[in-house]
């Protein structure tokens, strides 16, 4: 398979999708953490694990869609 503008298009806007999205779940978890919200330590790992995790695919499908764009020009 031979990667094409829209192939980048793609993967970089599913890429800005998931930083804008995850972005604001930080600063919505992190807001009710110091707000004093009572959750189980549980809670705000595996919550800090799942931003991590799609941070970085975010930036895997990100690095992608560039290579694509470049390739495609």
């Amino acid at each position: 398979m031979q990667f094409e503008k829209k192939h980048a298009r793609l993967l970089l806007g599913v890429a800005l999708w998931m930083v804008i999205t995850w972005s604001m779940f930080i600063k919505n978890l992190s807001a009710a953490y110091f707000d004093g919200e009572v959750r189980p330590a549980g809670y705000w790992v595996a919550h800090s694990i799942l931003i991590v995790v799609n941070l970085v695919i975010a930036a895997i499908l990100g690095s992608l869609g560039w290579k694509a764009h470049k390739a495609t020009r």
